[in-house]
Order: structure tokens, then sequence, then C-alpha cells
């Protein structure tokens, strides 16, 4: 069974283009939301700091959403685009990209203000008429391409063509990244893939002459799920076409240049610390001389050091990103690679912001980064409850829900979610927010056919099977909402999902030592009418009741029992007609399925798109290969809706169109409230599941 679901899966993924989605759906639209672990409150922005007087910083982007992954083009680059107007020169140029209008963007900013050591720390133009800056696009999402939504990462400029990552192009098989790196030629629009077909390419980095581009690549090996240190290995191509594409170092990421013969980039070592490496290696007439590459450890134990720049005009020096002991946020530093010391930069001007993602100016005189921009005096804001994401199939709105699993009330006007801890109901519009229950819950459902009753799990999430948790129903509707007890013995009962007709609930128990599902009454719980639905030394759970009544769908581990690979099954109420419907790979993850409104799809969270980018150059996400995809109820037919490099995750369908919009959230919302990776905590000789190979020279 499972050898036939896999090849059904190829070969619908193959006509995913041909085949467009229901009518039932399109007509009048439709809306799914999810929820992105910590990205409502990420408010990035760049950000840069002189490196001969690193008391004051610089805003360089303009505040609106989300600003990252920045460059500083050179001169040359720069006197070849044509897409810059006739102007007194610039003091500063930066290549970004930002997330604004719903989608991934590359943007170039001319900025005509220069920045004045004199001013403070703040941005160079509060205060300033936007007539400072030049805004140009410089690669988006083609409206006029239906399904055209990537993400995009790491660009650069090579004179006047844009090296950067895309995932618009699907590798056509299960737990593969959509990541490839590709060059636009911006006098042009002409786009040319770099990256092999069936290949993942991450972080791409040009050479100072242009000849060359690096990449962190799985390149035929794929991706073995990984989710903190990617077994990648550093490739080089020549950056015209593509060719001349040889490996010339064993796990590495990020690569950076310092000449056309050394390479910077990091790795996690043996001894538990990431560290930033330095690759040396001869490249005459065109080719690359693989055989003589020097690799040595440049920064030393006792910290995480990584995502390195290196610096072109002075090259005695790099900016890392670095984690120490004593400090809980992550701060960028120069290294000496001459004298071997670290100087700080960050830390003394915002001690407790994280920095991310360094980059050098061409002289060698600025070091770029970006950041949460808290509040700012230009007063610009990103705290949205809703947020709008670009959808790639007409008539389906997307929206971010600033909390987890949402779910809509029978009439489309409320929203439930969690916010952990505490349950929380809202308008579809996002207004009037009350929070209806106050102790840490996780899912939530409303009743079918009972107004203003929701069902949530009350307890801890994550947790194994005799914790106690168990299923509760809320009148939302009470002034001062009450709620009932479904459930008896704690022994984790949670996503509870009612049938249509208001009859039963179905569940997930972990009562009998392994999580199977269960259907009670609706009204008075177990004691009102109880039955076991599955059985098995397995996890049954994310349970969801299709809106005709007639199926169940769930995750299930039963294939590998406790391996973490999830697949998506469906049986009926009776417990007959199991049906494995999708499965994303050997060993990959398929969760949280919830129907649509009229049954015949499914809207889920899977790793079936891999990871889009290196996990350690974002905030922590524990699963960053989350995106949101659609099927068919029988598990036919694939749509990805989402693209980025975060965790998207609980997905449901609303029962009605919504305009896809922002919502600012109320009292200021929860700006800078992101964690750094959580496994940048590790000590020396800790454990690990990730690969980490010896670091010795």
């Amino acid at each position: 069974m499972k050898i036939s679901n896999q090849y059904w899966f190829l070969i619908f993924n193959f006509l995913v283009s041909l085949l467009p989605i229901s009518q039932a759906i399109v007509d009048g639209g439709a809306t799914i939301s999810f929820t992105t672990l910590g990205r409502s409150s990420y408010a990035f922005d760049i950000y840069a700091l002189p490196i001969n007087a690193p008391s004051k910083e610089f805003r360089l982007t303009d505040g609106h959403s989300v600003n990252f992954n920045g460059h500083f083009p050179s001169c040359s680059s720069i006197s070849m685009l044509p897409l810059l107007p006739n102007r007194l020169d610039p003091k500063t140029h930066i290549v970004y990209v930002t997330e604004r209008n719903g989608s991934s963007k590359i943007y170039l900013d001319a900025i005509y203000e220069a920045p004045s050591l004199e001013t403070g720390s703040r941005s160079i133009l509060e205060g300033q008429a936007e007539s400072t800056r030049l805004q140009v696009l410089l690669v988006g999402d083609d409206e006029g391409a239906e399904g055209r939504v990537s993400m995009k990462d790491r660009p650069s400029l090579a004179g006047e063509n844009l090296i950067y990552v895309s995932t618009h192009e699907n590798p056509g098989k299960p737990r593969a990244s959509w990541a490839a790196v590709y060059s636009t030629q911006l006098s042009t629009g002409s786009t040319r893939r770099l990256t092999p077909e069936g290949v993942a390419d991450f972080s791409p980095a040009v050479s100072p002459s242009g000849k060359w581009t690096a990449v962190a690549s799985y390149d035929e090996k794929g991706w073995g799920g990984e989710v903190e240190d990617l077994s990648t290995d550093i490739y080089l191509f020549l950056t015209r076409d593509g060719s001349n594409r040889v490996k010339v170092i064993e796990h590495g990421g990020w690569p950076s240049w310092a000449d056309d013969s050394t390479l910077y980039f990091h790795r996690r070592c043996e001894d538990g610390w990431w560290s930033v490496f330095r690759a040396t290696f001869e490249a005459e007439d065109g080719k690359l001389g693989v055989e003589s590459v020097v690799t040595q450890r440049v920064t030393p134990p006792g910290l995480h050091a990584f995502t390195p720049s290196a610096s072109i005009a002075n090259k005695s020096f790099i900016a890392v990103a670095t984690r120490r002991p004593d400090s809980e946020y992550r701060h960028i530093e120069l290294y000496d690679v001459v004298t071997n010391k670290f100087t700080y930069l960050t830390r003394p001007v915002s001690p407790k912001a994280h920095h991310l993602n360094p980059f050098i100016s061409p002289d060698s005189n600025w070091v770029g980064y970006h950041k949460c921009r808290g509040a700012t005096n230009d007063a610009k804001r990103n705290d949205l409850i809703l947020e709008n994401v670009r959808s790639p199939v007409p008539g389906i709105s997307l929206l971010r829900v600033d909390g987890s699993f949402p779910s809509y009330s029978p009439d489309g006007k409320r929203v439930a979610y969690v916010d952990f801890p505490g349950l929380y109901v809202m308008n579809s519009d996002g207004s009037g927010i009350r929070e209806v229950f106050t102790r840490n819950a996780f899912s939530t459902a409303w009743d079918w056919k009972r107004k203003g009753v929701v069902y949530t799990s009350a307890g801890p999430e994550f947790s194994s099977e005799r914790t106690e948790v168990d299923i509760i129903s809320i009148n939302v509707d009470e002034e001062v909402p009450s709620y009932k007890r479904l459930t008896t013995g704690s022994e984790n009962n949670a996503f509870p999902s009612p049938s249509p007709d208001g009859k039963w609930v179905v569940f997930r128990s972990g009562r009998t030592g392994h999580k199977n599902l269960y259907v009670m009454d609706a009204l008075n719980g177990e004691s009102g009418g109880f039955y076991r639905l599955t059985e098995g030394p397995w996890t049954d759970t994310m349970c969801n009741w299709s809106p005709d009544g007639e199926w169940i769908a769930f995750a299930s581990d039963r294939e590998n029992p406790g391996s973490g690979s999830f697949e998506v099954f469906k049986i009926h109420p009776n417990g007959t007609g199991l049906q494995n419907v999708i499965q994303s790979g050997i060993g990959g993850r398929t969760n949280h399925p919830w129907f649509s409104p009229d049954g015949k799809y499914m809207v889920l969270t899977t790793d079936y798109a891999g990871v889009s980018a290196e996990p350690i150059s974002n905030p922590h996400h524990y699963q960053p290969y989350g995106e949101i995809f659609v099927i068919k109820s029988d598990g036919s037919w694939i749509q990805r809706m989402t693209h980025n490099s975060y965790e998207d995750g609980t997905p449901t369908w609303s029962p009605k169109y919504i305009k896809p919009t922002n919502v600012e959230g109320p009292n200021g919302g929860t700006k800078c409230s992101f964690e750094d990776c959580h496994w940048l905590k590790i000590t020396p000789n800790q454990e690990s599941s990730s690969s980490k190979r010896n670091c010795a020279p």
C-alpha cells in the first residue's frame, strides 16, 4: 500500500499544474488560516555599524514589514544597472529580502542621506523626507503568472545580474527542497537556473571577481531530515551559467569569499561548538584545483561562531554572528584572523537584542545585519494579528494568525486560537479579541450545532501519554465563560473535533500507554457515551471530522512507530475503511489535516518541500521545514501554498472567503519576543542528533 501511494503521489505531483482546484472552493472563494512560529514579532530591519567607530548604529531599511539578509553591492555592479535614474550619487546602496504585501521580494534601496556618526543610534531616515530614498523592486512574484509564488533568499549583485535563491520550481518528488539558485539579468528580466535540476542549493555567495558562486548543497544525496546543522557540502560553479560545478568542502554552510581563492564557511564540530573555517584553493584558467584545497578552523571553541562574512578590502578580519555562554542573545563580532582576537560590535550598542547574518561593505568600513527594530520614531508597526500571505491559487486567500491552532465558527464570523497560555476568540476581521480561558490549552474546534461552544485540550502540549491533559468545552458567549470537563483520567486527552451533527467528539488519548483515537458524547463527554476508534502500539493524533460526517482524518506514525515520521490517514467513524491518504517520502512528516468546507480537500502541514534555508540563519523554529499544502481528500493531488524558511503549522479552513488584508494587533503586539535557536545553548561534548564532523585542521 505504501509503495502504490508513493507512485500515485509522484504522478499527481507531476500533473499539479494541470489540475485546477475544485470549483466548489473557487466559486465564492475560500480562506486558509495558519500560524507561523514567532514570525509576527520579527519586525526585522537592516542596520549598519561603522567598523572604526561602532558606537552608533543606523537603520538602513524603511520599517515596512520584515526586511533581512542584506548585501552591500559594489560600485561596479551599481554602475551597470539600468534601473536607477540620473540623480546625485547616493551615499548607500542596499540589496535585501522583504516580505511586504504578502510575498517575498528582493529590493534595491538607494539612500541619499548620508549617515552621520553624530546623530545617535537612530534610522538615517527618521524625520527625513521619503525623497531621501529610492526603492527599486529587483525580483518579486510575477503577479501575471498563476501559481508563481516563491521564497527569495540571500541576494547579491554580480555586474548586472542578481544571484539569489528561489523556491518557485517543484523538484517533483516528496521531501525534497525546492530551493535553487537563479541569475536574473536586470536589464532584460531574463532568468537562468544555475542549480542543476533535482538538486537544492542554499546560501549563495559570489566571488569578488564575479566569476564563481559558492553554495551550500546536498547535491544529489538530498535532505536527510536535519533541523539544526544541515549535512551540506560547499560547491563552486561558474556564475555565468552554473557550469564547472565541483565540490570543494565536505560538510559546511554559509560560504563567504575573501578573494577568488579564499572562502570562509561554518560547520558544527564534534566538540559541540559552531565554528568558522577558512578554505584556500587555486583557480586557474577557469578551473578549480580541488586537490589543493586546504581547510583550517579559524574561530576557537568556547563559543558559537557562524554565518561569517569575509572582508574583501581588508583581509585581516571577518564578521561573524556569535552566541557566548554568558549571553542569551545573538551578536555580531569582528574576528581578527591575524591576532585571533574578537571585537564586540553590537553587544555594547544593543545588548538585549538578537542580531543576524552580518555582511561587510566592499570598502570594509561598514558591517550590516538585521535585527528587530522595536519601537521607532516613525511609528511604523509590524505587530499584526492577521497578515495577508499571497496565495498561489486564485480564489483562496491565506491569512497568518498571530496565535496557534486557529479555528472558525460555523458561520465564519469568529476565530478561536491559543497563545500559550490562554485561549482567545476574535471576530474574523481581527477585532474584538477576548480571552476566554486563562490556562494553557492547545487545539481548538467549534461545535457545529451549539452556538458559541469551543472545544480545546487543557494542559501542556508535546507531552507523554500519562500527562494530565483533558478535553473541555467552553461557552464563549457567556459574559464570564464557563468550561466543562469532558474526559476522565487526564491521560493526554487532546485534539477534539466534533461531528457535524453535533452529537460526538473524536479525540486522541494516551490512556492505554499509546495515543489512539476515541469518540465520546459531545454534550456530556465520556459519561454520556464513549468508544475506542483506533488501537495499536503507535500514535494516532491531530484528528478532524469531515463536514459530511463520513470520515475522520488524522496523523499517525503507525507505519514506523516512534520514528517521528507521520502520515495522514482517514477512517470512517465506525472504525471501517482505513486509508493511507498521503505520505511525505520515507521518514517524512505530514500533520494537522483539516477538511475543506466541501470536504473534497484537506489542508495540512508537511515537510514535503524539505527545508528552504539554513536553519541557523533564522530565529528558532522547531520544525523549519513546515509548509502549508492542500491535497485532495483521497490524496491524489497536492498544491504547495506557502513558501518561506519558517515553521508554518496548525492550518484550518474558514467556511467563507475572507478578503486578504493586514490587521494590526492591539496594545502594540509582542514585537521582538521571538527566541534564538534553542540548540545554540549546547555545551561542549553534549550529545546531539544532528551531524557533527571532526573540526581538526
